[in-house]
């Protein structure tokens, strides 16, 4: 069972700020009072641009209980989501419900919880790296990209962290290698009671298999396959502990270690553009 809040369609969605990251993607803040109040870590919205818009499930990067906004990251890869990127502040989505998913698990744990985002998975992670830490823990984030121009929200997650650990591909910020580098420091040097790991499939299943090794629970986000946010569409659907689920209802978090990774990457390249 999850909580559902859906937002008139009035002065509401109305963007208030937009940033871009990089050209393809942007920032927004929108007022959703209603949501911003009940959203927790993990929680997602589906938003919509125009009354033939696709249906676009976006997991809440930031919430302003004072402002009454939300703040959503978006990608632009298709036609939906170019079409929202395009939008300026003062326009306004046309359909915005939420908050949808089940939230993360959050509390004391006992030893480090890390925290390790790639790319665009940053902006899910910041709102469970700020939960930890506000729980008492103490976190250590590892962000990674292919370069520095693709490391978003950095300030925002040091804010609420003990510690960052940069990682890009071409050395350009931080260290250069992947974030599974990153991730194995810690784990040898310090007692990881948690890892948790947004981002690509592919990135996801080797920090998966990593902490697997070293006998570490661990939690990924599998929001990039959700495609209608219902669970209608059946898009979503994957195999957790030969169990099939559905990532929008059952999810979007799950224990890695029991998804099968492999099976969930060649079902998302029917939605990659390229193919």
């Amino acid at each position: 069972m999850y909580l559902c809040v859906v937002e008139p369609i009035t002065t509401m969605n109305r963007i208030i700020e937009k940033t871009h990251f990089s050209e393809n993607v942007v920032k927004l803040v929108v007022e959703a009072p209603e949501v911003a109040k009940a959203r927790k870590a993990g929680h997602f919205v589906i938003v919509r641009c125009g009354e033939n818009g696709e249906r676009i499930p976006l997991t809440i990067a930031q919430a302003d209980v004072n402002r009454g906004t939300i703040t959503l990251v978006i990608q632009a890869v298709g036609h939906s989501t170019r079409k929202i990127c395009a939008l300026e502040a003062g326009d306004t989505l046309t359909d915005l419900v939420g908050p949808l998913g089940k939230a993360t698990d959050v509390g004391l744990r006992n030893g480090t919880v890390v925290c390790c985002g790639g790319g665009v998975g940053i902006a899910p992670l910041l709102p469970i790296v700020q939960a930890m830490k506000a729980a008492g823990n103490r976190v250590v984030s590892v962000l990674a990209a292919r370069n520095k121009d693709l490391i978003i929200l950095e300030d925002e997650i040091r804010a609420s962290s003990d510690e960052v650990i940069i990682m890009t591909d071409d050395g350009s910020a931080g260290r250069q290698g992947l974030v599974t580098a990153g991730v194995e420091d810690v784990i040898q040097r310090e007692n990881v009671a948690e890892v948790v790991a947004i981002g690509p499939a592919v990135m996801m299943k080797f920090v998966s298999l990593l902490t697997k090794k070293y006998n570490v629970p661990t939690v990924c986000s599998l929001n990039t396959i959700m495609v209608d946010g219902t669970g209608m569409c059946g898009a979503c659907r994957v195999n957790v502990g030969g169990k099939t689920r559905f990532v929008c209802v059952d999810g979007p978090e799950f224990d890695a270690h029991q998804v099968d990774f492999d099976e969930m990457i060649m079902r998302m390249r029917a939605y990659d553009p390229q193919k």
